[in-house]
């Protein structure tokens, strides 16, 4: 039907799978990851390279590239996740800025913010996964803090969000088509 809105695939925040999240909002598909799945990369991660892993009593709930129990996994976690389904991921030069993103460019399939979040009056520091994609021509933040998709008005609105991001400590990883 023509100029009906489009179909959005959004999953809600749960624990701290927002990597998990994130990556299937980025994908528009709720079986594109699964928490075995990354469970899984990470296992491998922790296994072979530089990150191996010594066991410990702390061992059994936090790994090197995630925590068992919250689900909170790395970025080395999603590159690898994205790289599995053939994907290359691209860390942009917070010192150029957002503005010379080009959000036009074909093989651009979104990106993915890694934000600080402070909770709890300071006492807790973390950081978080936020997607942006653009479906039918628009772009939309897919945070899955949020209740709903918020479309961007244009792309100047979408580069101010990434700047403002930039300002407070977050990072930006630009999901390319390989």
């Amino acid at each position: 039907m023509a100029g009906s809105e489009p179909q959005i695939y959004h999953e809600r925040q749960r624990l701290q799978f927002c990597l998990l999240h994130s990556l299937n909002n980025l994908f528009q598909d709720k079986d594109a990851f699964t928490r075995e799945g990354l469970d899984s990369i990470s296992e491998e991660l922790g296994t072979d390279g530089p990150c191996q892993e010594t066991w410990t009593p702390l061992s059994l709930l936090v790994k090197p590239h995630h925590n068992t129990l919250t689900g909170n996994y790395d970025v080395n976690v999603m590159i690898a996740a994205l790289e599995g389904k053939g994907k290359s991921v691209e860390w942009h030069d917070k010192r150029r800025g957002a503005y010379s993103i080009n959000l036009g460019a074909d093989t651009l399939m979104g990106i993915v913010l890694n934000v600080p979040v402070t909770r709890y009056v300071g006492l807790w520091r973390s950081r978080r996964w936020v997607v942006m994609r653009k479906i039918d021509g628009v772009w939309y933040n897919l945070d899955c803090d949020l209740t709903v998709p918020q479309p961007f008005r244009d792309e100047d609105e979408v580069k101010g969000f990434l700047d403002q991001n930039l300002s407070l400590g977050g990072e930006i990883l630009l999901v390319n088509n390989a």
